[in-house]
């Protein structure tokens, strides 16, 4: 996996295309020290060796990622749109609240569903509940997930997961436009999950 550094020093606004991944190194942080989600759609994963690519959150404009809870590896950030961050945030009293932990807490739920059907359905209603929007007769994600990552999401291979998006293409379920970066998914799907984000 490639990905730059994040400057040491804080700074108001870090920007990143599509696809950019930065590693946040928690020794180069202090205490307290956070980074906030101006705007874009972030997925934040492990570098370490042993869990390289793990999917443990993903932020949107105002979610914050506390540098003081990461593992001495630290964790990467990934531009699932184009991103822009800060890394001088002070952390927000949320009583309690934190984007990362609840999304690591959802994501695991889901690996808990018993089959891969139920596990890819409740993947796609969380996205949608949490990143999308409803636009008329679709559901709309403003990112694509490749079948590989979606694997992983949903503790299965690349394989499974391709099959099981193909019989949803077939189904009229979900819709990948060309030529966008979006991915449509119906709205019976999302309403029908097993779990409810």
């Amino acid at each position: 996996m490639g990905f730059r550094f994040l400057p040491d020093d804080p700074v108001a606004a870090v920007r990143m295309p599509t696809g950019q991944s930065v590693l946040i190194d928690p020794s180069a942080r202090t205490g307290g020290a956070c980074l906030e989600v101006i705007e874009g759609v972030a997925r934040v994963y492990c570098p370490c060796e042993e869990t390289e690519g793990m999917t443990l959150a993903f932020l949107q404009e105002g979610d914050q990622l506390r540098t003081d809870r990461l593992c001495s590896e630290g964790v990467c950030v990934e531009a699932l749109t184009p991103l822009c961050f800060r890394s001088d945030a002070e952390v927000a009293e949320n009583n309690g609240y934190d984007a990362v932990n609840e999304w690591t807490l959802q994501l695991l739920r889901i690996r808990h569903l018993g089959s891969a059907e139920l596990r890819l359905q409740a993947l796609f209603a969380l996205l949608v509940n949490r990143l999308g929007k409803r636009c008329g007769n679709w559901c709309h994600l403003p990112f694509r997930l490749t079948h590989e990552r979606i694997g992983e999401l949903i503790g299965s291979t690349r394989v499974t997961s391709t099959r099981l998006i193909s019989r949803l293409r077939s189904a009229d379920l979900i819709n990948v436009p060309t030529g966008e970066p979006i991915l449509r998914l119906a709205p019976t799907l999302i309403e029908s999950s097993p779990l409810v984000a």
